[in-house]
């Protein structure tokens, strides 16, 4: 006989049971992936190094002054147009509005170093468009550097948008009807029903897409770096390579977590009062009809933030592709491809692994505190900067590494080098910790939709959880699982710092094949390489318009 107490099961002979193995199993997931957050933590109150005191005199308050700087001009830029376009796709009628309402979205295919690199050859002195410009003094001007943090605002902006753009139409496209209606009665404009009644009930989606996007800013460092802003990635990036300190680059990535965990915070508060109370008769909206100028406008306001995120930059790469392009392509080149793909489908195959242990777990012990913390824990790395997960897991690796070579150096009287930071182990488990958030969301969603009585019909017949997990719900989750491999296969693809600072000696990818040589200002060659990547983007990024958007284009118009 048994017998709960606060959570535990405790037996009549008063002995308390052993934690079970899907317990354990959340802490082996749990506790590595926590091991970078410590050692970050615990580096903002180690005691200080003369590079770390020579930083802090010198540049610290540029890099933190810049970041933040980056942050506002982002922040603003993309929320306007990102709720700027959602509230057109999603509350008026116009030319070419149903192919704008999914590919809007599209620009989060490209990553923001890849649009960086191509903006900066548009840009450039010898750019055919400046020649032109300088050629025939049109209006005595020419085309303003791109090279500076209004710069990387602009890439970053029309890059991460969509996050903004993607919460903002679901929250305009799902409100009531009636509360449009009740504002025409009181005789309220357009725009007046805009700020009273649109935004305000909109702002908890909009926050949190804002929130994502200035996570992701906070994280970049191929657009900071490539144009020559100081901010607090690109200091970490420096202080680890150029300087060759790690505890001063550990400080400095201590700070930018700090940064991280405001924008979360204001992430979670942001997302307060996003329930409202139901109406009676809770309709959409009917879409408003544009014509002449507003149509027109209209079409260019949807038109340009995709021509600038997307089109534009691909064009241009593409171009160089054909015309130039990579100097390997052929043998070498297949080599940097089958590195990206192979970290990648190691790190999605890992990912759903350990996604589908955690999210098994919660449904069969999730009333457990310690259980819903260990989850909480392990799917916290993704509001985590890949520089700052790379640069905290390098000290606790090497230290395992060393101590295990140490041990079957004394045993066996070989040395085997690091296994971990030698290889690309220590490149994949920072994907893990970083993209594992990915795969649970994913994988959760599947399971919610799978009822319990399954699981009790199961248990009825005499089922384990494992046989349960083996026979009835992995056939059910294998859409989800396989939607969040592939979104973690193509972040990963996209992966540029952590992948910098980890990789083992001679071993490039996709990512840090562009890099490298956009940084020696071989734009034109490095087109092959980014080419690759948006092609690899553009698949789940699709996949997720399809399935936002495929439903909703049937709404009447009026």
């Amino acid at each position: 006989m048994a017998v709960r107490i606060h959570g535990l099961t405790r037996a009549a002979s008063g002995k308390t049971r052993l934690p079970s193995v899907w317990s354990l199993i959340t802490v082996a997931i749990a506790l590595p992936i926590a091991m970078p957050i410590v050692a970050i933590l615990l580096s903002l109150i180690s005691p200080t190094s003369d590079v770390w005191t020579h930083l802090r005199e010198t540049v610290f308050f540029e890099y933190v002054i810049n970041t933040i700087a980056l942050l506002a001009c982002v922040a603003v830029l993309s929320a306007v147009v990102g709720v700027g376009c959602a509230w057109l796709t999603a509350t008026k009628d116009f030319p070419a509005r149903r192919l704008f309402a999914w590919t809007l979205i599209l620009p989060l295919a490209a990553p923001a170093y890849v649009v960086a690199y191509a903006y900066a050859d548009m840009f450039s002195y010898s750019n055919p468009i400046q020649v032109w410009l300088r050629e025939y003094d049109v209006f005595d001007l020419s085309l303003p550097p791109i090279r500076s943090l209004f710069g990387a605002a602009f890439v970053l902006s029309f890059t991460l948008y969509p996050y903004i753009y993607l919460l903002a139409y679901n929250a305009f496209a799902q409100q009531a009807g009636s509360l449009t209606e009740a504002g025409r009665t009181l005789g309220a404009s357009t725009r007046r029903m805009f700020w009273k009644i649109t935004l305000p009930h909109s702002r908890p989606a909009i926050a949190g897409g804002l929130a994502l996007v200035l996570m992701e800013s906070a994280a970049d460092f191929g657009v900071v770096d490539f144009y020559g802003v100081q901010t607090l990635t690109n200091g970490i990036f420096r202080t680890w390579y150029a300087m060759g300190e790690h505890q001063a680059a550990m400080q400095l990535a201590g700070w930018l977590f700090l940064i991280v965990v405001l924008l979360v915070v204001f992430e979670q508060l942001a997302r307060r009062g996003l329930h409202v109370n139901p109406l009676s008769r809770n309709a959409p909206a009917l879409r408003s009809n544009l014509t002449g100028w507003r149509a027109i406008l209209a079409f260019v306001c949807c038109a340009l933030p995709l021509s600038f995120g997307l089109v534009l930059p691909a064009a241009l790469l593409t171009m160089h592709a054909f015309h130039t392009g990579d100097p390997t392509f052929g043998a070498d080149f297949i080599s940097f491809v089958f590195n990206s793909v192979s970290v990648a489908s190691i790190a999605a195959i890992l990912t759903a692994i350990c996604a589908v242990c955690l999210i098994y777990s919660l449904r069969l012990r999730g009333e457990r505190p310690l259980m819903r913390l260990g989850v909480r824990t392990a799917t916290l790395g993704y509001a985590i900067p890949g520089m700052v997960l790379a640069v905290g897991v390098i000290g606790p690796l090497t230290a395992i590494d060393k101590a295990v070579a140490n041990w079957i150096q004394s045993l066996f009287d070989t040395n085997i080098g690091l296994i971990m930071t030698g290889s690309v182990a220590a490149l994949v488990f920072v994907y893990l910790a970083r993209f594992l958030t990915i795969a649970f969301n994913s994988i959760e969603s599947g399971m919610a939709r799978i009822h319990p009585n399954y699981d009790d019909a199961a248990r009825s017949l005499g089922a384990k959880p494992l046989k349960l997990l083996r026979q009835i719900h992995l056939p059910l989750l294998l859409p989800a699982i396989l939607t969040g491999m592939l979104l973690v296969f193509v972040d990963v693809v996209k992966e540029l710092p952590a992948t910098l600072i980890l990789r083992p000696f001679n071993f490039e990818t996709l990512a840090t094949r562009a890099y490298r040589l956009a940084s020696d200002e071989r734009i034109a060659e490095a087109s092959t390489a980014c080419v690759f990547i948006i092609v690899v983007g553009l698949i789940p990024t699709a996949i997720l318009a399809t399935r936002n958007f495929g439903l909703r284009l049937t709404t009447q118009y009026r």
